[in-house]
């Protein structure tokens, strides 16, 4: 599980789009794990190999939890929608794998924020790649289902051995969740490692232009970032 963070306009986004061919690079080649090159795939083939959440997600109205997850399994299927034998297997499985299953028959506009993208989770999975791409997707949600979705991604890595890769805002979720971290400054690499390696003071100081505090949480063993506010440096600097 791969975290990428940057400063907003560093080219996370842009890059996600380029892995999945929604994005021409100018040059240098996307390559998947056996050594497919991505713009040589056909596209059926290729929505077979990785999907992507994206920040952009539009359902007609009325439409149900159950035909959103459907979606899914649009590249398994010959021209008149026939021949994906294990399509219902597959759509179950990953309804329940996010907790969507109770939802089933219910329009996707009447759901919550983190009701709704935990279905486009699924649809995603429905897919059933091997390389899972999102695209933020923690924003907009409440703590408890921010919590909820982190971990259902986690648990596509550990117990389910699906490559991840997630951009993310909050350096501390990255910490939490991530084995390794790509930080992008202006479109390039800044640093890229462990967790311990990326998220250090100067290295997201000199990212962000602003000075960050990082430490390990003495309870959970985590690392916490931290931006130091301009007023709170003033007032270090202030004598008693």
């Amino acid at each position: 599980m791969t975290a990428l963070i940057g400063p907003n306009g560093s080219g996370k986004s842009t890059l996600l789009r380029a892995f999945t061919r929604l994005h021409r690079p100018r040059s240098g080649t996307v390559t998947l794990a056996d050594g497919a090159a991505v713009e040589e795939l056909p596209a059926r083939v290729l929505a077979t190999r990785l999907t992507l959440l994206s920040q952009a997600r539009v359902a007609q109205g009325g439409v149900t939890v159950r035909e959103v997850v459907e979606y899914g399994r649009h590249p398994y299927r010959g021209r008149w929608g026939t021949g994906d034998a294990e399509g219902s297997a597959v759509v179950e499985r990953v309804m329940a794998m996010t907790g969507v299953t109770d939802l089933a028959h219910r329009p996707v506009d009447t759901l919550s924020g983190g009701q709704a993208q935990r279905v486009w989770l699924a649809s995603c999975l429905a897919q059933d790649t091997t390389v899972l791409l999102l695209d933020e997707p923690t924003t907009y949600l409440d703590l408890r289902y921010q919590v909820e979705m982190l971990d259902i991604v986690r648990d596509l890595a550990d117990v389910h051995g699906i490559a991840v890769g997630i951009v993310l805002h909050d350096l501390d979720q990255a910490a939490a969740v991530a084995d390794q971290v790509v930080l992008l400054v202006d479109g390039r690499v800044a640093a890229t490692g462990l967790v311990e390696d990326v998220l250090r003071p100067d290295v997201l100081s000199a990212a962000y232009g602003i000075p960050v505090d990082v430490e390990r949480d003495p309870t959970t063993g985590l690392i916490r970032s931290r931006a130091v506010a301009r007023h709170h440096q003033r007032r270090k600097r202030t004598p008693a």
